[in-house]
C-alpha cells in the first residue's frame, strides 16, 4: 500500500502531507503556488507529474500527517 493512501471516511480532503525528503508539507488549505495549485486541492487530487516544489521528490515520499 502506498505512504499516500488515505482513509477514505471523509477526512481525506484536509490532510496534510509531508516530504520525506526535505520535509516540505503540503497542505491542502495553501495549495500550491508554485505549481499553480489552488487552495483547497486534496492531495489525491494534485496532478500526476506534480512533485515536491522545495526538492522536486516525487509524489510517493510524501507521507501523510496525523495531527493529533
Amino acid at each position: 500500500m502506498s505512504a499516500v493512501a488515505a482513509d477514505k471516511h471523509g477526512q481525506e480532503g484536509a490532510t496534510r502531507f509531508e516530504c520525506g525528503v526535505c520535509w516540505h508539507v503540503y497542505d491542502p488549505a495553501e495549495g500550491d503556488p508554485v505549481w499553480q495549485v489552488p487552495a483547497g486541492t486534496a492531495f489525491e487530487d494534485l496532478p500526476e507529474a506534480w512533485c515536491c516544489p522545495n526538492c522536486d521528490g516525487p509524489r510517493t515520499k510524501f507521507l501523510r500527517l496525523d495531527d493529533d
